[in-house]
């Protein structure tokens, strides 16, 4: 890349090339954007942003752009949103969300909408919960789940429901688990983790299980951690796995094909 970035996003587009976007380099916050070409190995650079982010969401949207929500800098925490489009490289603005957010998740439903979940600021951890109707670029509330969280995940399921699982405040780490139903836009509690962790990953594997990995226990910040577990979506409950050879938080997972 042109610059070292941390607290950046990475999407596959539709045409093969990664968009990377945002970030923070040693304090410099990043409006600028990236693209990888896996057939030449190259980055060249594409529209920048309208605002500097970093910990902020990307999510790839079925018409094919890219909705960036929230994140901010060191003074900043944003509520607002802005879209890629590939094929001119230029972003434009899109509703903000309701609530100003960072360390949140984005996920994109079957029904086409953009489910971003809790986050925080400097201050407080959330537990609520928006939706973003590309058709429209508004954004409505939806059911708040249980407990607050940022550096958490959340995987859509094979049966279309949204898992969430740890994350945590700046005191402590959850163990926690919850699932959203989009035809209901409500929230209940399931098998809670082995381990309470945060700034993990979760992976959707072939199987529609989802392994989580790593990331620090006891707060953020705290103990980074090598544990990883399963949880079978069938039976709503997890099971340990063999644990990485080195503990990583922040860390990043791919599935292979």
């Amino acid at each position: 890349m042109s610059l070292p970035r941390e607290g950046h996003t990475e999407t596959l587009l539709t045409n093969g090339k990664v968009l990377v976007t945002g970030g923070n380099n040693h304090g410099d916050y990043q409006h600028s954007a990236e693209l990888y070409d896996p057939s030449t190995g190259t980055w060249t650079t594409t529209g920048s942003m309208k605002y500097p982010r970093a910990r902020h969401t990307a999510v790839l949207l079925k018409n094919g752009k890219v909705l960036v929500t929230g994140g901010g800098t060191l003074i900043e925490v944003y509520s607002s949103a802005e879209l890629y489009d590939p094929s001119t490289g230029i972003w434009t603005t899109t509703g903000s969300m309701h609530s100003e957010r960072m360390s949140h998740t984005a996920s994109l439903l079957t029904n086409g909408k953009v489910l971003v979940t809790a986050g925080g600021t400097y201050v407080d951890s959330f537990s609520s919960a928006e939706l973003y109707d590309p058709s429209t670029g508004n954004w409505t509330t939806t059911g708040s789940m249980k407990y607050p969280r940022a550096w958490h995940t959340a995987s859509l399921l094979t049966n279309g429901q949204v898992l969430v699982a740890g994350g945590g405040t700046y005191v402590d780490s959850l163990s926690s688990a919850e699932l959203y139903d989009p035809s209901t836009g409500n929230w209940t509690t399931t098998g809670n983790m082995d381990c309470k962790r945060d700034t993990h990953t979760a992976s959707v594997l072939t199987n529609g299980k989802v392994l989580v990995t790593g990331g620090h226990g006891g707060g953020h910040g705290g103990a980074a951690l090598s544990s990883a577990e399963l949880y079978d979506p069938l039976t709503g409950s997890w099971t340990t796995t063999n644990s990485m050879a080195q503990a990583r938080p922040d860390h990043t997972a791919s599935v292979l094909r």
